[in-house]
Formats: C-alpha cells, structure tokens, sequence
C-alpha cells in the first residue's frame, strides 16, 4: 500500500505543477506592471487592461478546455498547456511592442484557464478516495507556492536595471520546461480510460495507485449512462453539482482574492507603506498562503470540505471588516492592515483556497466531469475579471474606496458561511461514485 500511495502521491504532484505556474502567472504581473506602463507610456485605462488581460485568456481557456480533455485525454491537454506556458513566458520577456506583449499575456491567461480544469480533475480521478482530498489540494498548494515564488522573484529583480520586468516574466520559462518534460512520464486518467473502453490500461493504472475497486464502479455508472461521453452537462439531473460548483466559485473571488493578488504593492502604498516595503510586504503574504495551504491539506480529509470552508469563513470576514474598518479610518502607515491581509490569507488558504478545485473535481459524474470542471472554472475566472477590473476603479473614485471594497468583500463572505453551512454537502471520504448517488443524481 505505502508502495501504491507513494505512485499516486508522484503522479499527482507532477500534475499539480500545473497549478505552480498557475499561481506564477497569475501574481507575477504585480511587480511589473508600473514599469510597463512608464515602457509604453499606457493610460490608467489601457494600463487595467495589460494588467487584467490575461483574465480573457484565463475565461476561454476554462471554457473550452474540457471539450478536448473529454475528447483526447488529460494527459494530452496537461502536455500543451505546458507548451502554452512556455510560449507565454518566452514572448513576454522578448515582447518588443506592446501588442506583442498582450497576445502572450494572453496565451498564458489560456494556460492559466485550462489548467485550472483539467489539473484538478487529472488528480482527482487518479487518487484513491482515502487521499483525494490531500492529492487534488496539492494543486492549490502548488498556485500558492507559485504566488509565493512571484512575489519573491519580483522583489529580487526589482533593482536589476531597466529590464527587470523582462527577468521576472521570462524565468517562468524554468519550471514551465520542467513541466512539459515530465508531464509525458505520468499515465493518462484510468476513468477516462475506462470510458473509452480501454479497461486493460486503466486496471493497470488503478493497481499501481492500489486503487483495485474502482474500475466495477465506473463500469456500472458507465453503463447506467446511455451516452457515455457525450452526454450533457446541462440536464435537470446535475442541478445540485452544478448550483453547488458556479456559487463556490463565485463566492471564491468574491472574498476579493484576485483584488488582494492582482494589487498587492498598490493596497500597501494606499495604506502608506513606501515602495521598497509595498514590494516586501506581499512576499510575508504569500508566504502566510502557503503556510495555511500546507496546514489545510494536512486537515481536508480528516475534518471535510465544509468544516474547512466554515471555520474559513468566520475568519475571512473578521479579517475582511477589520482592513475596511482601517481604510475607513485613514490608517497611512499602520502596520496593521499588514497584519490583516495575512490573518485573510491565512483563513482563506486553510479553507477556500484549499477545497474549491477539490470539491468541484469530486461533485460531477465521470462522463461529465470534465464540462462540470469547465464551468465551475468559467465562472471562477469570469468573477475574477470582475473583481480585478473594478477595484482600481472603485479606490481611485473615492476616498473610502478601500474601505468600500473590503466592506463588500466582507459582506459576501456572510453569504458564503451562510450558503455553506446550510446547503454544501460533505464529499470526505467518499468515492466519486458515491458521491454523486448522495447527491441524488437519477440515471
């Protein structure tokens, strides 16, 4: 069994190393960003769009991403999101133009959306149940470490000259090589083997991962579904999984985490940090990320999703009000609002950030789990937009705008304890199998 679960454990991180590149892309445009405007000589307003453009990539790339992982396998499309990001952060260092630059912002925004689909649901239906939780949070732990890798790098590369932005762009291109390298070393998933009918090579799989009774389970749902791999997502069928997974996301990026990643330096000087520390400071905040993260997966499998999101969520909203209570009071120079973004970060990790792509990969059915992880992504990244692109409009169009904004975020998180607590179910434990007959999907 040790022998099976170390399989499975490498396996997994391999494909987690998505999510690593994932969080890089996502945060390292915070410390590039002011430089690129000064390069370009940008507006405020087209400055928004080089900072959120690659949030379009990230929305088409989640949405179309599950077609072909259904179609060609997730080992397939985990090979050329590698490339994608490869190709982003080689044409980023090198733009020489600024439309150049955007279309490989882009391109990695792609990368980002795919990823943050297919990694998950790889990992979730290569895991046993017994270490599910802990192998698909491995994926937000690797978004968490590459945050935590951005923000560091950035600081580092800041005084180097002129071109430090090219530097803290393109040395992305080291672990996305690593990536594309040993992504075609890991077997393709046994469940969309066995939905392929290629039973042989998914039993060799699950005895590797010592998973052995999986495959009669899929085959039964396999054949209790006339269509196989074709059938549709949207069926009143699936209306819990899917309710359950569009809500989690939204209430994800309504905690205003994109906002917080995104704005970083920028939230730091509004609360009066010089720029020297507005670039220091989010690097204890992505560390503090990855902290909880590692504490999270340690607890996902042992407490559940829910316990998580609800202790998580009394914890986001007194950290929350506590940074809106301190914008409001015109708290230049306090080092508290340090204090609370990570006190955020830390309740966030340990429970958002470690179950969303867990529990989306779990909620939907094998033969439509890859359009399930479609959506649920799709509308992860659609809220992300949002939040990204309005909060530089609401700080700069008031005095009180950090406080409104921290106020709101604050407020959804209410929602959000509220909706779990009442309505989410508890999947720790369970096979995927069993998971969809209590969530009482008809055949």
């Amino acid at each position: 069994m040790q022998a099976n679960s170390n399989y499975a454990l490498r396996v997994s991180m391999i494909a987690a190393l998505g999510g690593f590149l994932f969080g890089f892309e996502t945060a390292v445009i915070s410390g590039a960003e002011k430089t690129i405007q000064q390069l370009w000589s940008l507006s405020s307003g087209w400055q928004g769009f080089t900072v959120a453009s690659s949030l379009i990539g990230t929305v088409i790339g989640s949405l179309v991403a599950g077609r072909p992982a259904q179609v060609y396998g997730r080992k397939k499309v985990l090979f050329v999101i590698a490339l994608l990001y490869l190709c982003s952060a080689i044409g980023c260092a090198l733009s020489p133009i600024w439309s150049l630059f955007i279309f490989f912002r882009l391109v990695g925004g792609l990368a980002v959306g795919a990823s943050s689909v297919v990694g998950p649901m790889y990992i979730s239906e290569i895991a046993p149940a017994h270490m599910r939780g802990r192998l698909a949070g491995s994926f937000q732990l690797n978004i968490v470490i590459g945050i935590f890798v951005a923000y560091l790098t950035n600081f580092l590369f800041k005084g180097i000259g002129e071109d430090s932005w090219r530097w803290m762009l393109g040395v992305m291109l080291v672990p996305a090589g690593v990536f594309a390298v040993l992504v075609r070393t890991i077997p393709e998933s046994p469940r969309w083997l066995v939905l392929n009918n290629r039973d042989d090579e998914a039993r060799a799989v699950f005895e590797k991962t010592g998973d052995t009774e999986a495959l009669n389970n899929i085959k039964q749902e396999h054949l209790l579904s006339q269509h196989g791999t074709n059938e549709k997502l949207f069926q009143y069928k699936y209306r819990k999984p899917i309710i359950f997974a569009v809500l989690l996301a939204m209430f994800n990026q309504l905690a205003g985490i994109n906002a917080i990643l995104y704005y970083a330096p920028r939230i730091f000087e509004m609360a009066g940090y010089g720029h020297e520390q507005a670039y220091l400071q989010p690097v204890y905040v992505g560390l503090a990320n990855v902290v909880f993260t590692l504490l999270a997966m340690n607890f996902i499998d042992r407490f559940g999703r829910k316990t998580l999101l609800i202790i998580g969520s009394f914890g986001m909203i007194l950290f929350l009000g506590l940074t809106a209570w301190a914008f409001h009071s015109n708290v230049s120079g306090n080092t508290s609002v340090v204090w609370y973004l990570i006190g955020f970060i830390a309740f966030f990790a340990f429970s958002q950030g470690a179950v969303i792509w867990v529990f989306i990969s779990e909620i939907f059915p094998n033969s439509v789990r890859s359009q399930g992880g479609s959506l649920g992504s799709f509308t992860h990244w659609i809220m992300a937009a949002i939040i990204s692109w309005t909060f530089p409009i609401i700080v700069e169009g008031s005095e009180k705008g950090g406080y409104y904004s921290f106020l709101f975020y604050a407020a959804m998180m209410v929602l959000h304890l509220i909706f779990v607590w009442k309505f989410l179910p508890e999947t720790k434990g369970r096979s995927l199998e069993q998971i969809q007959q209590e969530l009482g999907i008809e055949k």
